[in-house]
């Protein structure tokens, strides 16, 4: 299945992941928003937890160019350490609606988010980002 990624940290434009993986390998980058997450700062880099009635985590639904799309894939899986089916990965990468800012459409999007072990260990111990938007933290 073919979804465009929604991304919230650093794979956004302008972050150390997104020259290192996504430059020049989409055909569109739009802002966008996850609904009934919360964000929490990781080491060095964020995780969505999913809370319905949580919040919103802001970010870009991105689209692959088709050339691109396999390969980038596996390396962003990679990326985020998720194993298919693997308890010890970090993130799950899960199918999700995401509102496009631009016409407030919902679009089917990739969104990795934490792993429930890791989301486990946030909601009792993690640092939420106020706002949802990696960009803003302090």
């Amino acid at each position: 299945m073919t979804l465009p990624f929604f991304v919230y940290g650093t794979l956004r434009p302008g972050e150390v992941n997104h020259g290192l993986f996504l430059r020049g390998r989409t055909r569109s980058e739009e802002p966008g928003r996850l609904a009934d997450a919360v964000l929490y700062a990781g080491p060095g880099y964020p995780y969505a937890v999913e809370e319905p009635g949580g919040g919103v985590v802001s970010g870009e639904l991105v689209t692959a160019s088709p050339d691109a799309y396999e390969e980038l894939l596996a390396e962003l899986d990679r990326l985020e350490e998720y194993v298919p089916g693997d308890p010890r990965s970090l993130y799950l990468r899960v199918e999700r609606k995401v509102v496009r800012e631009t016409d407030g459409a919902a679009v089917r999007a990739w969104v990795y988010v934490a792993a429930p072990a890791v989301a486990a260990r946030l909601r009792a111990r993690g640092r939420a980002i106020a706002g949802g938007d990696w960009r803003a933290r302090v």
